[in-house]
Protein backbone atom coordinates (compact mmCIF):
# COMPACT_ATOMS: atom_id res chain seq x y z
CA UNK A 1 0.00 0.00 0.00
CA UNK A 2 1.18 3.66 -0.86
CA UNK A 3 1.27 6.07 2.24
CA UNK A 4 0.09 9.95 0.69
CA UNK A 5 3.37 12.40 0.99
CA UNK A 6 1.98 16.07 2.08
CA UNK A 7 4.46 18.69 1.84
CA UNK A 8 4.59 21.28 4.86
CA UNK A 9 5.48 24.55 5.20
CA UNK A 10 7.60 26.06 7.90
CA UNK A 11 8.71 30.05 8.24
CA UNK A 12 11.74 30.14 10.32
CA UNK A 13 13.79 33.06 10.58
CA UNK A 14 16.90 33.33 7.92
CA UNK A 15 19.80 33.12 9.46
CA UNK A 16 18.28 30.33 12.16
CA UNK A 17 17.22 28.07 8.99
CA UNK A 18 21.45 29.01 7.75
CA UNK A 19 22.60 27.50 10.89
CA UNK A 20 20.30 24.74 11.33
CA UNK A 21 21.48 23.88 7.86
CA UNK A 22 24.71 24.01 8.08
CA UNK A 23 24.90 22.11 11.69
CA UNK A 24 22.71 19.25 9.56
CA UNK A 25 24.95 19.45 6.66
CA UNK A 26 28.11 18.20 9.23
CA UNK A 27 25.89 15.34 10.50
CA UNK A 28 25.32 14.30 6.95
CA UNK A 29 21.34 15.38 6.89
CA UNK A 30 19.61 17.81 4.99
CA UNK A 31 16.51 19.69 6.90
CA UNK A 32 14.09 17.58 4.82
CA UNK A 33 15.58 14.55 6.33
CA UNK A 34 15.63 15.77 10.10
CA UNK A 35 12.02 16.77 9.77
CA UNK A 36 11.22 13.49 8.45
CA UNK A 37 13.72 11.84 11.26
CA UNK A 38 11.75 14.23 13.97
CA UNK A 39 8.54 13.23 12.92
CA UNK A 40 9.11 9.37 12.60
CA UNK A 41 10.65 9.26 16.27
CA UNK A 42 7.60 11.80 17.62
CA UNK A 43 5.14 9.08 16.00
CA UNK A 44 6.92 6.22 17.36
CA UNK A 45 7.57 7.53 20.74
CA UNK A 46 4.91 9.30 20.96
CA UNK A 47 7.40 11.95 22.94
CA UNK A 48 9.52 14.56 21.40
CA UNK A 49 12.49 12.83 20.98
CA UNK A 50 16.06 13.33 20.08
CA UNK A 51 19.24 15.05 20.44
CA UNK A 52 21.92 15.39 17.79
CA UNK A 53 24.90 17.28 18.17
CA UNK A 54 28.03 17.97 15.32
CA UNK A 55 30.78 16.09 16.36
CA UNK A 56 33.02 17.80 17.87
CA UNK A 57 37.05 18.41 17.03
CA UNK A 58 38.28 15.29 18.15
CA UNK A 59 35.38 13.09 16.69
CA UNK A 60 35.59 15.25 13.29
CA UNK A 61 39.56 14.44 13.34
CA UNK A 62 38.67 10.41 13.74
CA UNK A 63 36.18 10.36 10.98
CA UNK A 64 38.89 12.52 9.22
CA UNK A 65 41.75 10.06 9.75
CA UNK A 66 39.17 6.71 9.20
CA UNK A 67 38.04 8.86 5.28
CA UNK A 68 41.55 9.22 4.18
CA UNK A 69 42.65 5.45 5.46
CA UNK A 70 39.44 4.50 3.20
CA UNK A 71 41.22 6.29 0.00
CA UNK A 72 44.39 5.01 1.05
CA UNK A 73 42.79 1.25 1.23
CA UNK A 74 45.44 0.47 4.52
CA UNK A 75 44.59 -0.20 8.37
CA UNK A 76 46.23 1.75 11.03
CA UNK A 77 46.34 -1.62 12.33
CA UNK A 78 47.86 -4.89 11.58
CA UNK A 79 45.38 -7.13 13.38
CA UNK A 80 42.27 -7.09 15.97
CA UNK A 81 44.81 -8.20 18.71
CA UNK A 82 47.07 -4.99 17.77
CA UNK A 83 44.26 -2.86 17.66
CA UNK A 84 42.97 -3.79 21.15
CA UNK A 85 46.00 -4.10 23.07
CA UNK A 86 46.40 -0.35 22.10
CA UNK A 87 43.37 0.59 23.24
CA UNK A 88 43.66 -1.40 26.59
CA UNK A 89 47.46 0.29 26.52
CA UNK A 90 45.48 3.78 25.84
CA UNK A 91 42.57 3.02 29.10
CA UNK A 92 45.63 2.27 31.31
CA UNK A 93 44.44 -1.40 31.47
Amino acid sequence: MKTQSLTLHVPVDAEIRRKATAALAAMGLTATDAVRLLFHRIAVDEAFPLELKVPNAQTRSAMAEVDEMVKAREARFASAHEMFAELEGASGQ
